[in-house]
């Protein structure tokens, strides 16, 4: 995931961001434009110049938008949820997404906070009734916190940073996520259950998970009715995770006995009952609305951009975590032998196509951590024509699923790529040597000295004679090009040999009386 070197990296702001996020990309030689409040239209029509965009919840980043941005090589969302991104179309072109997952957990966690203890005490509705100018003291009976049990959906960063908190004020903590193992949220006092155990005992009960379809209308008609009577319910989080007609109905009957909102299905909510149900506290998306989460977000984007721009990480992807190892001079050595690799298939293979499995196969343990990438890079070879908008390291093996290729792999031996192309199979091995991608063996032909895959190179398969590498040169020569290496197998008969050239020859069809098969690339 490469910016071109030549020209300065650009960058579009659509939303109001902290003025450190413009600094920042700037002293770092990007160059940044910014413009709020653009119609659809008009993002599409200015997207196609920039490589990065940053958006914060506003800007719907769309299918149709990301295939209008045919640079496009990022999208940083500056804040933590991505459901205003279309992630799916986004890998499939190539672009990295990513957030800021812990700039806006502390602002999140106490307006969540905020909205338990205004439940608790009616604060919201009180305030209103002074401004009134009543004074209903008996009409506000609160209850305490102290010794009451508070259930936590989801303990990610902001789950945790809540049962902290609420902890403070002699609260249980219990909760439910299906990753966070038991013993860790063990360690900041939440005991972890199903949510069928956690439900009826809740006094409390807030969500913190991102809108999946798994959490959609987690809280319901069914899972409201299996609460205590009277549960007060808070989402600081997405709009959807509660079903807002379930909870309307519970809030009527009582069986809630009131809500704290901050997000809703719809933004701003057209339908108003739920906003001014008297039990209702509700907050127009304030979760990361604060000086100092924004600031946070805003400067961790630029900050996340500009190392990935250098070569230096990937931090917070949603949809490249196939990146975060390549960060290594070492690594891109590996990544340019596995295209490489998967270009040779490709052009010795290319009138066999389609192609129907890709096996990659290392070596040791300093690659069996790289063994995701380097599928990615033999695809990338493989699969690249050329084009423009092609594969690149984040849409290879989705690119591979679309088109109905199955890529596997394993590290028990030396770096593989093979190809499966009509029930036959075809293999390379390879390896970096003095810092130098080469190429080992050519289906089963073991070359004498390692092939260097750099420059413009020819493969041919021959059965080796006195006559065959004079007769070949001959028609290098002819084509006016010249011949800057040569290597061959190390077995007689037929075997393949590949010779470096100062550029591609115009036709093959010459070498077709001499040789079997023949391939050329430039890698």
């Amino acid at each position: 995931m490469k910016i071109q070197k030549h020209q300065a990296p650009r960058v579009l702001i659509s939303e109001s961001v902290d003025p450190r996020c413009r600094s920042i990309l700037q002293e770092n030689g990007i160059e940044v434009t910014e413009r709020q409040n653009m119609s659809k239209d008009e993002l599409l029509a200015e997207i196609k110049n920039y490589d990065g965009l940053i958006v914060r919840s506003a800007t719907k980043v769309t299918a149709e938008v990301v295939r209008a941005a045919g640079a496009l090589k990022i999208i940083g969302r500056a804040g933590t949820g991505v459901d205003n991104v279309d992630v799916d179309a986004a890998t499939k072109n190539g672009v990295i997404v990513m957030n800021t997952p812990g700039g806006n957990t502390i602002s999140a966690a106490e307006l969540t906070c905020a909205l338990v203890l205004s439940l608790s005490r009616n604060v919201a509705q009180a305030d209103m009734s002074m401004k009134a100018g009543k004074w209903d003291r008996k009409k506000f009976m609160g209850s305490e916190l102290f010794g009451k049990v508070l259930g936590i959906v989801g303990l990610g960063r902001i789950g945790k940073e809540v049962a902290t908190r609420m902890q403070s004020f002699g609260m249980r903590t219990i909760g439910y996520d299906p990753i966070t193992p038991p013993d860790v949220s063990a360690a900041w006092g939440v005991e972890q259950m199903s949510l069928e155990q956690l439900w009826p005992q809740c006094d409390y009960i807030t969500v913190h998970t991102p809108l999946m379809p798994s959490t959609t209308g987690l809280l319901n008609d069914e899972t409201l009715a299996k609460c205590k009577k009277g549960v007060k319910v808070v989402n600081c989080a997405r709009g959807g995770i509660i079903d807002e007609e379930a909870l309307l109905r519970a809030l009527e009957s009582g069986q809630c006995g009131g809500a704290g909102l901050d997000v809703y299905v719809e933004e701003p909510p057209m339908q108003r009952a739920l906003v001014n149900h008297p039990n209702v506290i509700s907050c127009p998306h304030l979760g990361a609305s604060t000086k100092e989460a924004q600031a946070r977000c805003g400067q961790e984007i630029a900050l996340q951009i500009v190392d990935m721009v250098k070569g230096k990480a990937l931090v917070g992807a949603v949809n490249a975590q196939v990146l975060a190892s390549t960060f290594s001079p070492e690594s891109h050595l590996w990544i340019r032998l596995g295209e490489a690799m998967g270009s040779v298939l490709r052009a010795y293979t290319s009138s066999k196509q389609p192609y129907s499995k890709v096996q990659v196969t290392t070596l040791g343990e300093r690659l069996k951590k790289s063994t995701e990438f380097l599928s990615s890079a033999v695809v990338v070879g493989l699969i690249t024509d050329g084009s423009s908008h092609g594969a690149n390291l984040v849409n290879a093996l989705a690119l591979a699923k679309e088109t109905g290729l199955s890529v596997n792999s394993s590290t028990p031996k030396p770096f593989r790529a093979s190809v499966s192309l009509c029930g036959c199979g075809y293999k390379a091995l390879g390896s970096v040597q003095a810092g130098v991608p080469v190429l080992l063996q050519l289906d089963g032909c073991v070359f004498r000295q390692p092939v260097s895959l750099a420059g413009h190179l020819l493969f041919f398969k021959a059965e080796s004679s006195p006559q065959l590498l004079p007769s070949v040169t001959g028609e290098i020569s002819g084509d006016c090009k010249r011949l800057t290496s040569f290597a061959s197998a190390a077995s007689g008969g037929e075997q393949w040999f590949c010779v470096g050239m100062s550029s591609l020859l115009g036709d093959l069809a010459s070498l077709r009386s001499l040789v079997k098969e023949a391939a050329q690339l430039t890698v």
